[in-house]
């Protein structure tokens, strides 16, 4: 120990404590934001038509009046985090107002390609309370940290809890659309030669939906829990299938395998 400290001294010491708070606090990002989202913060500037000054924020934000000093110290979080910007603007309103960046572009309700559901869904509690029991999985005998919170494996909760399935489903639909718009105009190329398609755990077939649409030579399938495409209706080239990918999946020419990276599940 004494060793360790006689090793760093002044700005190697300050750089060391700082680099563990920033993982201490990296929380507060995902959380800031998650609120802003929650507040409508993205929607307010986005339909204000230009700079958003702070007070003008306040004035429409569902907030306690109490609570407007609040939002300067939520904005500078999310600014430095590159989710607003802030402009001068030369019109009527004085002063230095909030304007969104690329990113909160995303953050837009009414975005054909909004990232709204997926982060809310990776924020929730149900999914994010897990995270505390990692060194209780790792010392354990269970099959996943969220199993080890929930007493029931991720699929068993999703398939019983109809909150966590709609919230869910919303959440991989939403990351979806802007993976499928990528997809179907940069990468045309891949299904060239193929007649047939099956998306494995494609969810509510917000994927093959888009790939139906523009290869419609290709029969595409939807395969996924049956709780998940239970109701769901296909189209001419477009069909849902329930079963279980680790017991068969249905031939086709070629398999779309969208990876969900969940640590916990």
């Amino acid at each position: 120990m004494h060793e360790a400290e006689g090793n760093l001294h002044g700005a190697e010491l300050l750089q060391a404590q700082a680099h563990v708070w920033n993982h201490i606090f990296n929380f507060i990002n995902s959380m800031s934001l998650k609120c802003a989202i929650q507040l409508g913060i993205p929607d307010a500037i986005h339909n204000h038509g230009k700079p958003m000054t702070l007070s003008e924020l306040v004035a429409v934000l569902p907030i306690h009046p109490s609570k407007a000093p609040g939002v300067y110290r939520l904005m500078r979080i999310l600014v430095h985090s590159g989710f607003f910007a802030t402009q001068n603007d030369s019109g009527e309103t004085e002063g230095e107002g909030y304007v969104l960046t690329n990113a909160s572009q995303l953050l837009i309700k009414d975005n054909p390609l909004s990232v709204t559901p997926f982060l809310l869904a990776m924020l929730d509690p149900i999914l994010t309370q897990p995270w505390h029991y990692v060194s209780a999985w790792f010392q354990n005998d269970v099959s996943s940290s969220f199993c080890t919170a929930h007493q029931r494996t991720f699929w068993e909760f999703a398939g019983n809890e109809t909150k966590l399935n709609n919230f869910f489903n919303e959440a991989m639909a939403s990351d979806a659309r802007l993976v499928s718009s990528v997809l179907v105009n940069e990468c045309k190329g891949v299904f060239e030669g193929l007649n047939s398609v099956v998306d494995v755990g494609g969810g509510t077939g917000t994927v093959a939906k888009a790939i139906a649409k523009e290869f419609q030579h290709l029969d595409c399938t939807v395969f996924d829990l049956p709780h998940v495409v239970a109701g769901l209706e296909g189209s001419e080239n477009l069909k849902y299938l329930g079963g279980d990918m680790f017991e068969a999946i249905p031939q086709a020419d070629a398999i779309l395998l969208k990876v969900k990276c969940l640590f916990f599940n």
